[in-house]
């Protein structure tokens, strides 16, 4: 313990003297009137990858740079660094004869973390490899703190979530994540733009809780002196729209729910909820298929991939099973030949199901067989189909039996990937669905809906058959990248403060 004790003192005095080295190079450079953070732009020519690239053509030509310096060898009077930018990275090589005595040796003492503009010209080193022959270096910004060191790096997890900043300078891999999740929602909104959707915004903050099942975050609103919750869900203004004429709509935007965070779950994440009148459930079906699927043939290549260790086939033709049928393949229990709450509820239990907390009815012992038996085995994308009425309080019911929905979602290496109905249109059976919400919450169910009186007044109006779709982007994310964990495709995950 005094060796480690020792060691950590040793490893934060080293830090001191480089911080306190730092700041005096800043101090230096300013008093000799070369303030880097006085710099307001720089011309960039080429990236790294465009000269790498076009190196042929490039060669023997003069370009200008800009970026992060990562590595520094040498320093007498030939010195190579390592330049990055958002490209990647290519060698520096700086020359005192090149660059003239005064301006190299103040080049000397840049530090790893400065960010720098280069001009020089393109040529190939001895060695063989592409580079930038410095004729003359410019500090941009000087860095403070140093980078993590070279051989450990940045490999704590919370560290990287917390400092995402550092994480993408020093572990260029990690870009990829994101520039995947971009690629993503341009494809998605090209897709749907094609087709004819029309693109909303919708409120963030609102007056009732409602488009979910879930634990809303609250807040209050000063001038108005009432409180607020931050959406759940953008289905209830979106289905407003479609009331309104416009027929086809989506939203691409950040929902917030209070509930737990785990591998698969943040307390803000990013949908998509979409629209359109005259369709139902199973359009859906066919739209997110195509969706999915193309956006991995279009991102990655393949519709073949690998998630949590399971090989994914994303080719198109996905099986499409009603809850019901899924069950009874699974587990051996055919709900519909079970009459009564009760028999439901005894079967449910028989087959391991606990019910505990869970009210008796036929359809919550169907969706907790499901969740708890079932969910949990499905690898290759699915379609779940025909959904409880107990647990869809918006989706419309199926004309062949009362109990159950056209609703879907898609399952993923047992990950729901998305939520779909075939809408539900009538205000009198929403009303009745809004009251069980209602006196569920007065129960002490703080996730249960409200009743949204604006909404029934829409729907009186008349919301013509449609199918609606929310769509986890985050989820579709991880399966695009291979991630376990939805920190990893968020930019700023939340994260429990620190002491």
């Amino acid at each position: 313990m005094a060796d480690q004790n020792r060691t950590s003192s040793e490893a934060q005095q080293e830090l001191s003297d480089i911080l306190r080295i730092r700041r005096e190079k800043l101090s230096a450079l300013q008093a000799a009137g070369a303030d880097p953070f006085q710099q307001t732009k720089y011309a960039v020519t080429h990236h790294t990858q465009d000269i790498k690239e076009h190196f042929d053509a490039l060669e023997g030509q003069e370009v200008s740079v800009a970026g992060r310096l990562m590595s520094k060898r040498g320093m007498g009077k030939v010195s190579f660094c390592d330049l990055q930018d958002k490209t990647g990275r290519i060698q520096l090589y700086a020359k005192r004869d090149d660059m003239g005595e005064e301006p190299y040796n103040v080049f000397k003492k840049y530090d790893i973390g400065d960010i720098v503009g280069v001009k020089g010209q393109v040529f190939r080193t001895q060695r063989g490899e592409m580079s930038v022959r410095c004729l003359e270096v410019t500090l941009l910004s000087k860095s403070l703190l140093p980078l993590p060191e070279k051989f450990h790096g940045l490999t704590d997890k919370e560290t990287r979530y917390r400092q995402r900043y550092v994480d993408l300078i020093v572990n260029p891999e990690v870009r990829r994540n994101f520039e995947v999740r971009s690629a993503f929602i341009k494809y998605l909104r090209a897709f749907l733009d094609n087709r004819g959707y029309m693109e909303v915004e919708t409120p963030v903050l609102n007056t009732i809780s409602g488009g979910a099942t879930a634990r809303p975050f609250i807040t209050h609103h000063n001038t108005l002196d009432i409180d607020m919750y931050m959406r759940i869900a953008t289905e209830l203004p979106l289905k407003r729209l479609i009331v309104g004429g416009l027929e086809r709509v989506y939203e691409v935007g950040r929902i917030f729910r209070n509930e737990g965070m785990d591998p698969k779950h943040n307390p803000e994440f990013t949908t998509v909820e979409l629209y359109q009148a005259y369709a139902d459930f199973n359009d859906m079906m066919d739209l997110f298929e195509e969706l999915l699927s193309g956006a991995a043939k279009e991102i990655l290549g393949t519709y073949r991939l690998t998630w949590q260790g399971e090989e994914i086939d994303l080719t198109p033709g996905w099986p499409r099973l009603s809850m019901h049928e899924a069950v009874k393949q699974y587990t051996g229990v055919d709900f519909m030949a079970i009459e009564g709450d009760e028999a439901a509820v005894a079967a449910a239990k028989a087959a391991g199901v606990d019910m505990d907390g869970v009210e008796p009815t036929w359809g919550h012992a169907l969706y907790e067989t499901f969740d708890q038996k079932v969910e949990g085995k499905l690898i290759q994308p699915t379609f779940i189909t025909m959904h409880p009425v107990d647990v869809s309080p918006l989706a419309k019911r199926s004309p062949k039996d009362p109990r159950l929905t056209e609703r879907f979602e898609l399952f993923i290496c047992h990950s729901e990937m998305g939520n779909a109905f075939s809408e539900l249109n009538d205000p009198i059976d929403q009303r009745q669905r809004f009251q069980k919400e209602v006196e569920a919450r007065a129960k002490g169910d703080d996730e249960a809906g409200m009743m949204d009186e604006d909404f029934l007044t829409a729907l009186e109006y008349g919301l013509p058959p449609t199918g609606g779709l929310g769509i986890g982007i985050d989820r579709c994310v991880m399966l695009l990248t291979g991630a376990d964990s939805i920190r990893d495709v968020i930019l700023f995950p939340t994260m429990k403060p620190l002491d």
